[in-house]
């Protein structure tokens, strides 16, 4: 059935539409597909580090229809499930959507009494540029597809009954110079399938006339306290109350919008052996409350008792293993099924006994970051690239982009990289950003490193990882396939390993493509071979991180539509390596690598 737009008649969700709803198609499921259900999709509160005890999630099916660009739809063409982009099998609808068209999106929904309060409408991420309207009425406008943003609906409420919410997204994709990671039309080997539209929580939550906009939290150890900015449209004073385990450990006063320190006395520090977590409660003396957590830390470059640059975590130095990790799922290409899938992944790393991993041109929802702090993993966050040298640019694959790009597209990837790093900025398991890869869409480098080292001069900055090095940020970064290798060691800076081996083996009947030529950097055609292959790798090198190299990371956690060079297949089904092995495997590279 279709439904004209802006009508308020229907409910946002039908009872036969929830009951009628299924996957599409689709090459390959994960153990979590079947467990998507339209009445209750990803209802976990998405972000763990400012909650609100009272809120309303918008994610379920919605009304949905494609229109030439900037084209008003007079109906639309059936059901989506969100937050699924309209590309993936989850959706429900699983349709390409090019450059000249336009996404439309629309639900209604009951609004709460709100007191005098106001109602602020969360997103957690829309790809690419969102237009948001309340009962017709334009409430908020938005670029970026990786970061959170927020609607203030209160003056387009209507007093009662039905309210009306209506989305207008454009996405580009790889037709325009926005960051869009390894987003393409047409997927081929490292290139993936295109995202559209909503890939994150919606949610909607009442707050007071004043409250809380955002926390800015800085550990430091050190000094033993954790340094609090709290964030308010007016000055407010505000209560801060810290606890350990249940047992209240500091409790301060302070001014809203002012730092403040909160004393941390002997401080039970985070690290991926031991992630100890504390939590936070600050309020409002109007009223506002929001509960939170921050991870007691500390991430540095230092010279070790040889006098080699290293990495150091809580003063001690620590070889950083882990995979390389896209972030994509098969049934929900962006999106994970659930909760507990997005966990898992964690998980799996943790009992191959990797302690970090390297989030590769690609920010996830806020719920990945509190499991990677939760369960104890560093994470290396990418900022996705805004092109990679093709014909678009007329600029050769490999080649550094400096002082090529325009000036508007610049200045949207600085836009986007300040918000990202703004969004992800509590995050413990978050030691260092890296802003460009391998010269995709690489401008301005050094300033633009500098900048990120103003912005947080908590963590280290990566820069750039692979290929066209500036000398500049806290490591030297090599890419080398299979590798290992390593640059010399230097002054100022930490040798690193950002891509390294890359082993190929597809697994027959977890393969995304059955008709096209699945890749690898090097393909073996036994597991065996393949795990004597990474045994190999990981040998070579010991003696490297003994030489002074500080960090390796393998390509890759899974498999990714046609690349099969993961340690799991894309499905999640079916893990290639021996987990107790690699653990051990693992842990000897650690010990051989902190010194």
């Amino acid at each position: 059935m279709q439904k004209p737009i802006f009508g308020l008649a229907l409910m946002a969700v039908l009872p036969c539409a929830a009951a009628d709803w299924r996957p599409a198609e689709n090459t390959l499921t994960t153990p979590w597909t079947a467990q998507v259900r339209p009445d209750a999709v990803l209802p976990e509160y998405p972000r763990p580090q400012m909650v609100r005890a009272s809120w309303t999630n918008l994610n379920g099916l919605w009304d949905y229809a494609l229109t030439n660009k900037e084209a008003r739809p007079t109906t639309y063409d059936g059901s989506i499930l969100v937050p699924f982009p309209i590309e993936s099998a989850l959706s429900g609808v699983k349709r390409p959507v090019s450059s000249g068209q336009q996404l439309w999106y629309r639900r209604t929904f009951n609004a709460p009494e709100l007191n005098g309060g106001r109602l602020l409408l969360h997103f957690g991420a829309v790809d690419w540029r969102t237009r948001v309207y309340v009962n017709g009425a334009a409430v908020g406008e938005h670029q970026g597809g990786y970061d959170a943003f927020t609607c203030d609906i209160t003056k387009a409420l209507k007093p009662s009954g039905p309210q009306e919410l209506v989305l207008a997204v454009w996405d580009p994709a790889d037709s325009g110079l926005q960051p869009r990671g390894k987003q393409v039309s047409t997927p081929k080997g490292i290139w993936y399938t295109s995202v559209t539209g909503i890939w994150q929580t919606v949610w909607m939550e009442r707050v007071p006339l004043a409250y809380i906009n955002r926390l800015a939290l800085t550990p430091d150890p050190d000094r033993a306290r954790l340094s609090i900015r709290v964030e308010t449209f007016a000055p407010e004073q505000f209560t801060a109350v810290v606890r350990l385990n249940g047992k209240e450990v500091s409790r301060v006063s302070g001014i809203a919008n002012v730092e403040t320190s909160i004393p941390i006395a002997q401080p039970q520090l985070w690290s991926p052996d031991s992630p100890t977590l504390y939590d936070l409660e600050v309020s409002l003396a109007s009223g506002d409350t929001v509960k939170s957590y921050f991870g007691m830390r500390k991430i540095e470059l230092r010279k070790d008792t040889a006098g080699l640059n290293r990495l150091f975590l809580n003063g001690a130095s620590l070889f950083q293993i882990g995979p390389l990790d896209q972030g994509w799922w098969p049934d929900g290409l962006y999106t994970a099924p659930t909760d507990e899938a997005l966990r898992s992944d964690i998980e799996a790393l943790k009992k191959l006994g990797f302690n970090m991993m390297r989030k590769h041109v690609k920010v996830e929802p806020a719920r990945f970051y509190y499991w990677c702090d939760r369960l104890g993993l560093m994470v290396w966050q990418d900022m996705p690239s805004a092109t990679t040298g093709d014909p678009l640019t007329k600029i050769p694959r490999g080649s550094a982009f400096d002082g090529v790009l325009d000036p508007v597209s610049t200045a949207e990837f600085e836009r986007e990289l300040r918000s990202m790093m703004r969004n992800l900025g509590n995050a413990p398991s978050i030691v260092a950003w890296v802003p460009f890869n391998e010269g995709w869409g690489q401008h301005d480098t050094n300033e633009i490193l500098d900048m990120v080292r103003r912005l947080d001069p908590s963590r280290l900055v990566d820069g750039p990882s692979g290929w066209e090095d500036r000398g500049y940020g806290d490591m030297k970064d090599m890419h080398a396939y299979p590798g290992p290798d390593m640059f010399p060691v230097m002054e100022g800076r930490a040798s690193v390993l950002g891509e390294f081996g890359g082993l190929g083996f597809p697994v027959p009947g977890h393969l995304w493509w059955t008709d096209k030529r699945n890749w690898g950097y090097r393909t073996f055609p036994t597991q065996d071979a393949l795990r004597e292959a990474y045994e190999d790798l990981i040998t070579k090198l010991m003696p490297l991180a003994a030489k002074g190299l500080a960090a390796a990371i393998y390509t890759q956690t899974t498999d990714v539509e046609g690349e099969v060079n993961g340690l799991m297949t894309y499905d999640r089904r079916v893990m290639k390596f021996d987990a107790a092995k690699m653990f051990e495997l693992h842990r000897k590279l650690i010990a051989a690598g902190s010194k």
